[in-house]
């Protein structure tokens, strides 16, 4: 079934992209772009598309998640993109890989990116040219949740970068990640360093018991149903989740040399650094959902410092405490909450003794530029100096909300749309837009127009490429809440008129 899925999928590919690249420009009035600017089409009819790479001879791919959430029907793989036609180069789901795939890059010679491994861990494997595969590591525990390794990128260390996104929404799994525990019972959220409890467990039914009346109560950074202690300690280790790792893939282990470069991020998505070296990471921000959930004001860029830790999950996306009761949801939104046996209200109170773990609160100034709240800022690139004027500023792709599935609060879309940052203001501003707020897919018009673009890249040739994952929606309707129809991604190509 998986080879009669691949082929469909290339053929569709071809079909879609034979068309005249001129001829496509001017079909696309959905689309709103700043004066001077043009796009078109480089080809659609991708299916979970997440990442794009160039080689060293200036050829683009694009790599195929293959899953979703959880698993889904169509193969993660890797395809080359040429005029007028795709090329599978590796179908990574026949080689043993498990989605999803969510970052793709090329350095000397070889493919690396991002992924689950057998056990559902999060892992970054090498493709060779040859089609020989190697997994570099494994094991990252957070990568069984709702959140896995995203983005992997070279540094100007020759160095290679993963952002690795934490289990659950605010360090405490629930009810929202049920999946995920009935398929890995241990997941949780593991820290970067050893850290000291204050002791807070959250009270919600047992989801899994057959009574209903059963009631649980659940420590942050612990598996669902474990209960903590004030000043318990949590062994931390370099494959944390919310962190930026950094290793060396020439290492004969590259494993040995993982090493935790930043953390404290909620759910990081994309890195990039800029011509002097500076470094920037888009996270998506907290969700209104779980047993604690954080009604947030902002998703963030932000200015990465080695060995800082940025806050998550007791600081807001714009590094405030969330024990301000601005970020506090509806009590019925809210799980109880216990100290030692004792009820102690619902109130968002700190998971983590901060003084007794050695952590400071973050530097508000590490905020390149904030988000709307839910519009999931993804992959991230800086433009080049042929840019002019825009040379050097940020550009993010912004994914788009999954209301109400995240949070119930949201009224209207956020996201689904390419914005500018100017990190010398923090400035955000749209750059690449529909018409009206939302996907295409949602004012009908798709295949029209931007649906949920999730990187963002300058090609060789100085242009833009946006690689859009396609229709993603909620549906309370299905299983899981979510619908991810195929076939339904497209890489755009945005250049200059000027």
């Amino acid at each position: 079934m998986k080879t009669l899925t691949s082929i469909m999928m290339v053929m569709a590919l071809v079909l879609t992209s034979i068309v005249p690249m001129r001829a496509r420009a001017q079909q696309f009035a959905t689309i709103v772009l700043p004066p001077g600017f043009q796009i078109e089409k480089v080809v659609d009819g991708l299916t979970y598309a997440t990442a794009i790479a160039w080689d060293d001879l200036g050829r683009m791919y694009v790599v195929e998640a293959g899953g979703a959430f959880l698993e889904e029907p169509a193969p993660s793989r890797i395809l080359r993109v040429e005029p007028g036609r795709v090329t599978e180069i590796a179908n990574l789901s026949d080689l043993g890989v498990e989605d999803s795939v969510a970052g793709l890059t090329w350095f000397k010679g070889d493919f690396y990116f991002t992924h689950r491994a057998a056990d559902r861990t999060g892992a970054v494997s090498r493709l060779a040219p040859d089609g020989t595969l190697t997994q570099l590591f494994s094991g990252i525990i957070d990568s069984q949740s709702e959140h896995q390794v995203n983005d992997i990128r070279v540094g100007p260390d020759g160095l290679m970068y993963v952002a690795s996104g934490p289990a659950a929404n605010a360090a405490v799994v629930g009810i929202d990640n049920a999946p995920f525990v009935r398929r890995s019972p241990g997941v949780r959220t593991i820290p970067c360093q050893d850290i000291v409890l204050n002791g807070v467990n959250f009270e919600t039914p047992d989801f899994r018991t057959p009574d209903p009346s059963d009631l649980v109560q659940t420590g942050a950074f612990s598996p669902f149903g474990t209960a903590t202690t004030p000043g318990q300690v949590i062994p931390g280790t370099n494959k944390c989740g919310g962190s930026i790792l950094v290793f060396d893939p020439f290492a004969f282990n590259p494993e040995a040399t993982l090493r935790v470069f930043a953390w404290g991020f909620r759910n990081i998505i994309g890195l990039t650094w800029n011509a002097s070296g500076e470094m920037y990471a888009a996270v998506n921000g907290y969700d209104v959902r779980g047993s604690r959930p954080v009604n947030d004001e902002f998703d963030a860029t932000y200015r990465v410092r080695e060995g800082t830790w940025y806050g998550w999950p007791d600081f807001s996306a714009a590094l405030e405490p969330v024990t301000n009761p601005k970020f506090d949801s509806p009590d019925s939104l809210q799980a109880p909450q216990f100290v030692l046996g004792q009820p102690v209200g619902r109130a968002l109170r700190f998971m983590i003794d901060h003084p007794a773990s050695g952590l400071v609160p973050p530097d508000q100034s590490l905020v390149a530029g904030l988000h709307e709240i839910n519009s999931s800022p993804s992959l991230l690139d800086v433009a080049p100096a042929s840019w002019g004027g825009l040379a050097g500023q940020l550009f993010v792709a912004e994914w788009g909300d999954l209301a109400p599935a995240t949070t119930p609060l949201r009224d209207g879309n956020a996201g689904f749309q390419i914005v500018r940052l100017d990190p010398a203001t923090g400035q955000v501003v749209p750059f690449v837009r529909n018409l009206m707020p939302g996907p295409a897919s949602g004012q009908g018009a798709q295949g029209q127009g931007i649906e949920r673009p999730y990187d963002v890249k300058f090609g060789p040739d100085g242009a833009m490429y946006i690689v859009d994952y396609g229709i993603a929606r909620v549906n309370p309707a299905v299983e899981g809440q979510y619908e991810f129809p195929p076939f339904t991604g497209t890489i755009w190509k945005v250049t200059r008129t000027e």
